[in-house]
């Protein structure tokens, strides 16, 4: 393991530690729904791509089912949380709906169990921590990183984190992708042109 490795994974436990012990983190998950649906109101994309939240993660799921519910008469939206695809070692996400038959996966998170897989045209995605130009922190195993570099067209990238988690100094290694938005409980920190 390399020296900047080694820093990234220190880095991961102080921001993960620092996010758990967060003592208004139900505010500001409460904040960041209004961000999120609010965000979500000029956006023509039906098929979003989501997250089953872990560790603290903020959870994106019930401002997206405000925003399958609210969809136009005659629209229809879907919601999908990942599957990992083991040969792979990329995402597929499956069809997510309140009640949904869930499962289990390979780490112990929850998934869809039996609904068809759909390509999302914007994926919501957690993040550890986040610095300058979209540039992402996450788990350290890549799958978003190579699920979105597979993905064509590419869907919109929208990271999803507390503003506790910004650092200013981060910089990308080989393969990181670059988000195309970053969402906080403070607003809107950065956006693609």
């Amino acid at each position: 393991m390399s020296a900047l490795d080694q820093d990234r994974d220190a880095l991961r436990r102080r921001l993960l530690a620092a996010r758990q012990a967060l003592p208004d983190r139900l505010e500001r998950a409460v904040a960041l729904q209004t961000v999120l649906r609010s965000w979500l109101v000029g956006r023509r994309e039906t098929r979003i791509g989501a997250y089953w939240p872990i560790k603290g993660e903020f959870d994106p799921l019930p401002a997206l089912y405000r925003w399958q519910d609210g969809a136009p008469p005659g629209v229809s939206r879907q919601i999908g949380l990942p599957v990992v695809d083991k040969t792979s070692r990329q995402l597929r996400f499956h069809v997510w709906f309140p009640g949904c038959p869930m499962e289990e996966d390979a780490y112990g998170i929850p998934k869809p169990k039996g609904t068809e897989a759909f390509e999302p045209e914007l994926v919501l995605v957690p993040c550890v921590g986040f610095g300058p130009a979209g540039l992402r922190l996450g788990y350290g195993g890549g799958f978003i990183d190579r699920t979105l570099a597979s993905l064509q067209p590419r869907p919109w990238s929208v990271g999803l984190s507390y503003a506790h988690g910004f650092v200013p100094l981060l910089k990308p290694l080989a393969g990181d992708v670059h988000l195309d938005t970053l969402l906080t409980e403070e607003g809107v920190m950065w956006e693609r042109g």
